[in-house]
């Protein structure tokens, strides 16, 4: 239930009762109004705003990277997950690294996946979609050809890679135009952005006589097989990278069913572990076994539990996470209610685990497959490394109790701009491990453990809520904390998402640093001083963020009361997320 009364916010919880639209940037919530209000469902919005978030946030998104999606299809009554991340070239090996980078996955030309994003947008429009491509992406087209007005967050990620970017004339040329970055209310144009998605218009708008399907299809078409890809493949054969057109002719997202766990009688969603989305469900299906309610929301006793539960969490994510289609990974077990109450078993309530502590065996609670076995356990070496910026999130609930929820992303200095095109492919590369035993190893044909990782949750068989963040390892870590506020402790969702953060770092980190940091907790200073204390006192090591720090997360969400037939949703004041509805 959604409490009656909270705390005051810094902005009010948007309720409706037709739809909403919560994103990371105001501009894409306005693309995915316009098209709720032109009689489009919220995946026509969804994609929409995707789209949109591809243009106005370059610095942490793009066309050719990543967009895993989870959405709620009413008419089949049914949750589906679309795997957001492309596979590695078939040329790729662990080889190449050890020798060419000492054991590094660098940035640029050889770190790239095949990218995923506009094969996930476009087979969420043409199986959940109603609309053409021509009619979502028209407000990206217009963003891209026209321009927008750079806000001071965009500003400030692109002059902090100016030294990277300005290596690679295609992506110079765009946003180093005037010999810098762009300054805050400067207008930034992608001209050839704009020209890439009017040829996948025009491939659509030639086969629309068919249907709307076989329209959006051929658009898909041109992107893979036709004369885009093949200027792609171009591009990396003169670079020297791996990909070939082959690689791109060859790949295709999976439409699939999602993680499931259960936590106070919610059912709570999360992509497949090609990502890093089993980690808030299995941290929640731990924390079950607790009264969070009688804690007291903000309490060092929450805090202390949620730490420690992520910690767990994110120790099997080590051990077992990785592509299924090239790894056993134990998720029954992972899921089960009787593992979880294994490390409630493993967990102290007045004590911190010091460090990152050994997995569990989730294989005891399910049927291994034969030769499965346990990865042996080595405890990481303590490392620190820099924090890499990240991704963005959107979200949408129509009137007719659809629901959409993804997380694109990557960054502008993860690999060139293709020339003419204004994408870049994506670098998401930098997430595999070079240890051929770990189970997020890099190889050919196989995807990194990705970050970005999109939620949703259902209650009795209906919808409550789709919601996500930015943040790299940040995710899981905030959507807990934002889950448990609305579901134990009441809070609407803006409230719930304004409510200060910690987050642990006693894991290896994902991306090429693999920083770790045991004992590590990075709590908001808006939390008061005597629940710092205690969380000291019971062994973490705690240091002070201020507040409504970015990287803490960017949440959205939109929560469904059916009995009042209303939306309330929430977004994150933290950076640029804004939510609308009507």
């Amino acid at each position: 239930m959604i409490g009656a009364s909270g705390p005051r916010t810094l902005r009010p919880p948007i309720m409706a009762s037709r739809f909403v639209a919560s994103t990371n940037h105001y501009l894409a919530t306005m693309a995915a109004v316009r098209i709720l209000e032109a009689g489009g469902n919220a995946v026509d919005a969804g994609v929409a705003a995707g789209l949109c978030i591809n243009v106005v946030q370059p610095d942490m998104t793009n066309l050719g990277g990543v967009a895993p999606i989870i959405l709620y299809d009413a008419k089949s009554d049914d949750v589906v997950s679309i795997s957001g991340v492309g596979s590695w070239p078939a040329a790729a090996s662990i080889d190449f690294f050890m020798r060419e980078y000492d054991g590094v996955i660098q940035r640029g030309i050889h770190c790239v996946v095949l990218p995923a994003a506009v094969d996930c947008w476009l087979t969420a429009l043409e199986r959940y979609g109603t609309m053409t491509l021509g009619e979502v992406a028209a407000s990206a087209i217009e963003l891209a050809d026209r321009g927008f007005p750079v806000n001071h967050f965009l500003a400030a990620n692109l002059e902090s890679v100016v030294e990277k970017i300005s290596g690679w004339p295609s992506t110079a040329e765009i946003f180093l135009s005037r010999g810098r970055a762009p300054k805050f209310g400067e207008r930034l144009v992608q001209r050839d952005l704009a020209h890439t998605l009017r040829m996948l218009v025009e491939a659509e708008t030639g086969a629309s006589h068919i249907s709307r399907e076989a329209g959006i299809r051929a658009a898909r078409d041109r992107f893979y097989t036709g004369d885009i890809a093949e200027r792609v493949a171009r591009f990396y054969e003169e670079q020297g990278g791996f990909l070939t057109l082959d690689d791109l002719k060859q790949f295709h997202v999976d439409v699939e069913q999602p993680v499931k766990a259960r936590y106070r009688g919610y059912d709570i969603y999360g992509c497949q572990p090609w990502c890093q989305g089993p980690t808030a469900l299995a941290a929640l299906s731990i924390l079950d076994g607790y009264d969070l309610a009688s804690l007291g929301q903000g309490s060092a006793d929450s805090f202390h539990l949620i730490l420690e539960a992520l910690k767990a969490a994110f120790s099997d994510r080590e051990h077992y996470y990785g592509d299924p289609k090239f790894v056993d990974v134990p998720v029954a077990g992972l899921m089960n209610p009787d593992y979880a109450a294994t490390w409630r078993e493993r967990i102290k309530t007045d004590t911190a685990f010091p460090d990152m502590p050994e997995p569990g065996d989730p294989w005891a609670f399910q049927a291994a497959p034969s030769g499965a076995l346990r990865r042996p356990y080595t405890p990481p070496q303590p490392k620190v490394g820099p924090l890499d910026r990240d991704t963005s999130y959107l979200c949408i609930v129509d009137e007719h109790g659809n629901a959409f929820s993804a997380t694109p992303s990557d960054v502008i200095e993860g690999s060139p701009i293709v020339p003419g095109l204004g994408f870049l492919v994506s670098g998401r590369g930098g997430q595999s491990v070079l240890d051929p035993n770990h189970p997020s190893s890099l190889a050919p044909g196989k995807r990194p453990r990705l970050t970005p990782n999109p939620g949703l949750i259902m209650r009795d068989g209906r919808l409550f809520a789709p919601y996500g963040t930015p943040g790299l390892d940040m995710q899981p870590q905030a959507m807990v904390q934002v889950a448990v506020n609305m579901i134990d402790y009441g809070m609407d969702p803006q409230a719930a998402i304004e409510a200060p953060r910690v987050a642990t770092y006693s894991f290896p980190a994902s991306g090429q640093s693999r920083a770790y940091t045991p004992g590590l907790v990075r709590a908001e200073d808006r939390i008061p001083d005597d629940v710092l204390r205690e969380l000291v006192r019971r062994g973490h090591n705690v240091e002070r963020w201020p507040a409504f720090i970015p990287q803490a997360g960017s949440v959205c969400t939109a929560v469904v009361n059916h009995a009042e037939g209303t939306i309330v949703a929430g977004a994150d004041p933290r950076r640029l997320a804004y939510a609308m509805g009507w």
